[in-house]
């Protein structure tokens, strides 16, 4: 057996990228950042004023739904990642959510809230949270996102310094803005020289202060250069700053635990007892932690999972972080941070939030941002076939229609009752869909969506849609190399209801499944008007049935006679065959003049532009002319013999043809087609020779 080798170095060689490496390292003076800054002032952008960026700069997508303008932000696509984390279908709260982004961007107020993500379980909060997250650490790392910090430096090892035995270098434990390093009495004028001519569409401000244990190394440099700022700046070196939250720079994450064992230290810090004995007192700030989660996740995010857990002594650090942008660190004065606080939260959490009046200052400080479930089916679906794709589900066929009825009938529960009685919610999911139902305008849509206060906040969650459909692959019947229908993950729908721990009460139960049989009506309907288009798909036979009826309302409409080609003779137009065709797209015999009228203009006016009439662009008539060739092949293929188990070599051979037919045009395989073709077989066995 031969050996191979791989050169590890060369192909790590090949995909490093040691200028980038040492952009992201890069270090300079004071002076080297202060001269960068009068170029560029998006460098001392607040934490609020990045995001909004960031988001914005992967660009926009305008469109106009039910006549209401929406923009959609590319940024929450997640095409960084191949789509791993995109958002779908919730265009409308995402842009609730910039929209707030870009208000605290321009100071406008909303810098001072908690930014609260409020929905049902499995509305992808969490996801919306951790595209921002990790969408800022790859911000950080562009130019456009780029952003400095800066350490105390002792470089001749001064036994004066006040960094402390051990150090040469003393970074800044909250990654501060370096700006803050400019004493308050000459911030104006320095502010002022910086902003002159600048053509930035950002300001330079420098808020707050810097952090106790910086001012603490500061003050004692003061003292030692006898007021000489310039000198104490020589200690001071800038260097890039890469926001990670595996390395807790700038993203912090903080999940409530038991009530018992919470410590408000784990948000702002504690003390450090190792270096007391080296600094001689627990308030010296070198001889504190600053590593809380507000502290580390100052200059970008910090995320609180379901925020509303909180216990109450963490509340009011959290009312302080974001109305005062300061935290009160143990033993010390307040500290200034800057960073966009998001939390999220689901139904119940937030409902006791409203009835607890001790919860009012939280409530008044918080920005409630909607995340419901989607309720539009084309959106739906893209979830599902994330996953459930050719590309991850390897030896097995996922059969058409079924991620589509899964996704039908969770957006079944989600919807509220129409309060039309003429309109079902099966029909209000197809208006919401963008389809269209006679009666019924956009306006009367904006109405219906307006009329439904809490549509998409309750219903069935896309984890237990997406955990039924594993089941049904696992289990399918096929064996490994098998596929997977609808009926087989509506069961795996059904069954799980028993067991289905959100779903409280028999009555909801029971509701979700008369749901159920909505949907397999609906799939019935499909696949019934999926074969008959597969039956009656010859196109000389379909080319033949539209050339005899052009020919019959040709004479109709001009009063002529129509010549037999068999017999030669002249004969009145075929009033039996030019009606069994409109009435399948229910003309009724009291307009079927200006049907056939239509379709004779609608020629012309073709023929005066120099276009030969083609049955296929009247969708109308290309769906008449289908159901009545399906009529008339339906007996001589003898669809309802496959029930039985005697089927003749002819009847054979057109089922083959039909069974070819659904695997080219419609995604069928092998068993499904044979599948579908008996369960449409049965129905027309039962009886039911209701066309769609």
């Amino acid at each position: 057996m031969g050996k191979s080798n791989v050169d590890i170095y060369g192909l790590i060689s090949q995909f490093q990228a040691s200028e980038k490496f040492k952009d992201l390292n890069w270090r300079g003076t004071f002076a080297d950042y202060i001269n960068q800054v009068k170029d560029h002032p998006e460098l001392t952008r607040t934490a609020f004023q990045r995001v909004y960026d960031m988001i914005t700069g992967y660009g926009v997508n305008e469109y106009t739904e039910f006549k209401k303008k929406i923009v959609h932000y590319k940024f929450f696509d997640d095409e960084r990642n191949g789509g791993k984390d995109a958002i779908y279908g919730l265009d409308i709260s995402l842009m609730k959510l910039v929209n707030t982004f870009r208000s605290a961007a321009e100071s406008y107020g909303t810098e001072r809230r908690v930014i609260l993500l409020h929905g049902p379980v499995g509305s992808s909060k969490s996801t919306i949270a951790r595209l921002l997250k990790h969408g800022l650490e790859a911000y950080s790392k562009t130019e456009e996102g780029a952003l400095y910090t800066f350490s105390w430096t002792d470089k001749e090892r001064d036994r004066h310094m006040l960094l402390g035995k051990d150090f040469q270098e003393f970074a800044c434990p909250m990654h501060e803005e370096p700006l803050h390093l400019i004493p308050v009495e000459i911030r104006e004028n320095i502010v002022e020289e910086l902003n002159r001519g600048g053509k930035s569409k950002y300001k330079i401000k420098i808020d707050g202060d810097l952090c106790p244990a910086c001012r603490y190394i500061f003050k004692g440099l003061m003292l030692k250069y006898e007021g000489d700022v310039n000198r104490v700046l020589q200690h001071i070196e800038i260097r890039r700053l890469v926001l990670s939250e595996a390395d807790r720079i700038g993203i912090g994450t903080f999940q409530p635990k038991d009530e018992k064992n919470q410590d408000s230290t784990e948000l702002t810090g504690d003390i450090n007892y190792r270096r007391i004995a080296e600094y001689g007192s627990d308030s010296d700030p070198r001889a504190f932690n600053f590593d809380g989660e507000f502290n580390i996740a100052n200059r970008g995010i910090i995320e609180f999972i379901e925020v509303l857990k909180l216990d109450v002594s963490f509340l009011y650090d959290l009312l302080g972080a974001s109305q005062e942008h300061k935290i009160k660190p143990k033993k010390f004065a307040q500290t200034d941070i800057d960073e966009v606080i998001l939390g999220h939260t689901n139904e119940p959490e937030y409902r006791r939030l409203q009835n607890n009046e001790f919860m009012e200052a939280l409530r008044d400080r918080t920005v409630k941002i909607d995340i419901p479930y989607i309720t539009k089916l084309k959106e739906e679906v893209k979830i599902y076939k994330k996953d459930f794709n050719e590309k991850k589900i390897k030896g097995k066929h996922i059969a058409p229609h079924t991620i589509e009825m899964s996704a039908i009938w969770a957006i079944l529960t989600r919807l509220e009752m129409p309060k039309k009685a003429n309109l079902s919610r099966l029909q209000k999911l197809k208006l919401y869909d963008g389809k269209t139902l006679p009666g019924y305008t956009e306006d009367n849509v904006k109405e219906l969506r307006k009329e439904a206060i809490r549509e998409g906040l309750d219903g069935i969650s896309p984890r237990y849609i997406q955990d039924k459909i594993s089941n049904a692959l696992v289990n399918s019947k096929h064996g490994e190399m098998g596929c997977v229908n609808p009926f087989m993950v509506l069961n795996e729908l059904e069954g799980g209801l028993k067991h289905h721990s959100l779903i409280v009460g028999d009555e909801k139960k029971k509701a979700f499944r008369e749901l159920l049989s909505v949907v397999k009506q609906e799939y019935e309907d499909i696949v019934k008007s999926e074969v008959q288009r597969a039956i009656s798909a010859d196109e000389n036979a379909l080319s033949r049935l539209c050339a005899n009826y052009i020919d019959n309302i040709k004479a109709y409409t001009q009063k002529e006679r129509v010549r037999n080609k068999y017999t030669g003779q002249d004969e009145e137009p075929d009033e039996r065959l030019m009606r069994s065709i409109e009435e399948k797209i229910d003309i009724p015999e009291s307009r079927k003049d200006d049907f056939r009228r239509e379709i004779m203009n609608y020629i012309g006016a073709l023929a005066i532009d120099g276009k030969q009439f083609d049955y296929k662009t009247n969708e109308r008539l290309h769906k008449a002319l289908e159901l009545k060739l399906f009529e008339d092949q339906k007996d001589s293929i003898k669809l309802a013999s496959l029930v039985t188990s005697v089927v003749d070599k002819n009847t054979q051979e057109k089922i083959d043809v039909v069974k070819s037919r659904l695997i080219k045009d419609y995604g069928y395989c092998e068993i499904c087609s044979s599948d579908v073709l008996n369960y449409v077989a049965s129905i027309f066995a039962r009886g039911d020779v209701k066309s769609r």
